[in-house]
């Protein structure tokens, strides 16, 4: 009776779960694999996170925007002014402008426009408020391009850039090489506002100071202003053009002459 009792039972039953759990697990991750990214997917990603993260040498550390002057006039003195300025620097300033250059460079190029391109480019150029301004944008543009030919070129971005003819701003370069690489346009915008909301934040960290707690809080409150202009821009053409953040303007100007300075913008 006990050799009939302490028969093993047990054993074999607990492999057999274990072995349908491990089946469960492999079937669930084969699964999912379809619904992850193909190569050209994450290829696009993979360039996009590169391009625009703030270790990309265009020197995007060096620039304030401005910020530098208004923190001495106080405009900004914490987080939440630092957050209400770059909000409508997003929404209703160079922002929004940028966004719209962005996207109209990323379609000429993409529809090989290069007339169009061309006077978009001169169009953008001539459109930064100060001479401070126009040297971030110009340079970052000039940097960005020439990096990314030299580390991704690709067929059809030199004759792009050789068409322009002349200086192009940071924004049409972002959208003349993510539309030579077939990156779409919705994606790169919403990449490119993150970055230069992030290096907004970084410049106002620096100079107010902020610590990195509170300049992630700005971020993540600016995450619904930068998803929201994104899509303005997206939707926008070059009537809808215009900014309306006079204080920021002109605390690109009179950056230029500020005795102090961190930055060169």
């Amino acid at each position: 009776m006990l050799m009939i009792t302490n028969k093993p039972g047990p054993k074999p039953r607990r492999r057999a779960i274990a072995a349908t759990n491990t089946v469960g697990e492999s079937s669930t991750t084969s699964a999912a694999d379809p619904a992850g990214l193909n190569e050209p997917e994450a290829a696009a990603l993979y360039r996009l996170m590169t391009w625009l993260s703030p270790s990309f040498p265009v020197g995007s550390f060096s620039y304030s925007s401005g910020i530098e002057w208004a923190v001495e006039a106080g405009d900004i003195v914490d987080a939440a002014s630092l957050r209400d300025w770059l909000a409508a620097m997003l929404a209703d300033g160079s922002g929004f402008c940028d966004g719209v250059f962005l996207a109209q460079a990323h379609r000429a190029a993409a529809s090989g426009d290069q007339m169009a391109l061309r006077e978009l480019a001169e169009l953008a150029a001539a459109f930064v408020p100060s001479r401070e301004r126009q040297l971030e944008s110009s340079a970052q543009g000039r940097a960005f391009i020439e990096i990314a030919r030299s580390a991704w070129n690709c067929n059809g971005l030199d004759p792009m850039v050789a068409g322009c003819d002349g200086a192009i701003v940071y924004p049409v370069a972002v959208g003349i090489v993510s539309a030579a690489h077939g990156i779409a346009l919705a994606p790169t915008m919403h990449a490119f506002f993150h970055a230069l909301t992030s290096n907004w934040i970084s410049a106002g960290a620096r100079l107010v100071p902020l610590g990195q707690t509170d300049s992630q809080r700005v971020l993540a409150a600016l995450e619904p202003v930068v998803a929201a202009t994104g899509a303005r821009a997206l939707a926008a053409t070059l009537d809808d053009l215009g900014s309306a953040t006079f204080r920021a303007d002109l605390a690109g100007m009179r950056h230029e002459t500020q005795y102090t300075r961190l930055f060169r913008s």
